[in-house]
């Protein structure tokens, strides 16, 4: 089967932005090349190579490319479909956020050939005691870690980003073996996953996204948690289910939006944690929030990123 490899040239701050466009539309894969995912790598120690290639590292462009690859008899469509979203994006982000060139090239790709290279693009990932793990890659966890599985080739959400991790992070600061846990925005259902791994009772996962919520529910069973999960399409929490924990990893933009909605949802002395937080964002989402009588308990940041936890006193 032929694919049409769509390639945007984003910024690494933008990458993750036109990675999530890409999977509305597209079930067969999304991948990211970011040097600076290669550099964190060396930094952090995770990986060793006998051998790299000098001039792997010695691009200072800034130059990210995102890829998607479509079905070739959709790809007319869904490419207007997504450049009609990526300049939606742009004009929202005007300056505040840089997102690079933003061109688009596309070729024609042989399926079996680019699904075994998108594969390889993937690794187990380590936060804090929880390590994301591809589905089909062998990981036996050491003591202590708790293994979250994904077959991420349906929506976002890998636990690679910034955004995600620091949500992850957080989240072990505040589960205990009583929470009940609501992920607003679920995506892959890795946040509702890796509570229920972390100890919690229960997680109500909510995306207005079809296919995040089929991937959501296919990833808790996948981890054998459907049991203590539920996954709802929804634009908003639409219940008076009351959490002990809130998660919503959004843009800002969208997280002001729905201030004074997510608080209505969570306990006396419950935890709320945001990200999807650019740095010219911050304090608009933080002065939203505490309007809403909440107390800003931590704050994380990682290159442009930002996460919150607030506290309902």
């Amino acid at each position: 089967m032929e694919f049409t490899e769509l390639t945007v040239h984003t910024s690494t701050e933008g990458s993750e932005l036109v990675a999530d466009i890409m999977w509305r539309y597209t079930t067969h894969g999304v991948a990211i090349s970011d040097v600076k995912d290669v550099i964190a790598l060396q930094n952090d120690r995770v990986m060793y190579w006998d051998y790299m290639d000098d001039g792997l590292t010695a691009d200072t462009s800034g130059d990210v490319l995102v890829k998607a690859f479509i079905a070739a008899d959709a790809a007319a469509q869904t490419l207007k479909l997504i450049r009609e979203d990526i300049e939606e994006v742009q004009k929202n982000c005007g300056d505040a956020l840089p997102l690079g060139s933003l061109e688009m090239t596309t070729r024609t790709v042989d399926g079996d050939d680019w699904i075994e290279i998108w594969r390889k693009h993937f690794r187990p990932i380590h936060i804090g005691r929880i390590v994301v793990v591809p589905e089909w890659i062998k990981y036996d966890p050491s003591e202590g870690e708790q293994v979250v599985l994904l077959d991420n080739n349906m929506a976002f959400g890998t636990g690679e980003h910034e955004t995600t991790s620091m949500c992850v992070e957080l989240l072990q600061n505040y589960i205990t073996p009583d929470s009940v846990c609501i992920d607003v925005g679920c995506g892959s259902g890795i946040l509702g996953i890796s509570a229920i791994k972390l100890g919690a009772r229960f997680a109500y996962l909510t995306d207005i996204d079809s296919v995040a919520v089929a991937s959501a529910n296919h990833n808790c069973r996948l981890n054998g948690v459907e049991g203590s999960v539920e996954v709802v399409r929804s634009d908003l929490l639409h219940s008076d289910i009351a959490a002990d924990i809130v998660l919503a990893n959004i843009t800002a933009d969208v997280l002001e939006r729905l201030a004074p909605s997510i608080p209505k949802n969570l306990k006396r002395g419950g935890a709320l944690i945001l990200s999807g937080i650019i740095d010219s964002k911050l304090k608009g989402v933080i002065d939203a929030y505490e309007a809403q009588g909440l107390t800003l308990e931590r704050r994380q940041k990682k290159g442009e990123w930002n996460a919150l936890a607030f506290r309902n006193l």
